[in-house]
């Protein structure tokens, strides 16, 4: 996965390195983190595009992310789709967890899954939230997944 800030801007390290950088210097500004990862996707003609986040939350200092874009042209269904979103997220969570553990820094993982069950996602909220929690993370979905539903889906 490549990765960028919201300016544009590639960051040419590895991903754990530039984790690290950023959790150092923050931390040395005096700032408490939080890092909430999510992904969301949208079907744009034969092509399904993803963006998956990294969300540092300063402490009642706003916050910041890196973006990673994607696409496939390969056919899911919706409840499918969801679900590899909840994997996309999952998957850079688990090469974090260790560093933001070792760090003290607080991590959740976001899926852009409603609970309410009038919507269509909320067919993929059981296999998503078990996913989730059976791999040890604090699992958000709608409304309070801000981080797939609000960032990720800005920057598709």
């Amino acid at each position: 996965m490549e990765w960028r800030r919201l300016n544009g801007q590639r960051i040419e390290l590895p991903l754990l390195s530039a984790v690290e950088e950023t959790i150092r210097r923050e931390k040395a500004a005096g700032h408490k983190l939080k890092v909430c990862i999510g992904t969301d996707s949208q079907v744009i003609g034969d092509e399904v595009h993803y963006a998956t986040v990294i969300v540092f939350l300063r402490e009642k200092r706003g916050g910041f992310m890196f973006i990673s874009n994607d696409k496939t042209t390969r056919k899911t269904t919706l409840r499918e789709r969801m679900i590899l979103e909840v994997g996309r997220s999952v998957e850079v969570a688990y090469a974090l967890c260790h560093l933001l553990d070792e760090h003290d820094v607080a991590l959740e993982v976001h899926a852009d899954i409603n609970t309410d069950p009038s919507f269509e996602s909320n067919t993929a909220l059981k296999e998503a939230m078990g996913y989730i929690l059976s791999m040890g993370f604090v699992f958000k979905a709608k409304p309070d997944a801000f981080a797939s539903s609000s960032c990720a889906d800005k920057v598709i």
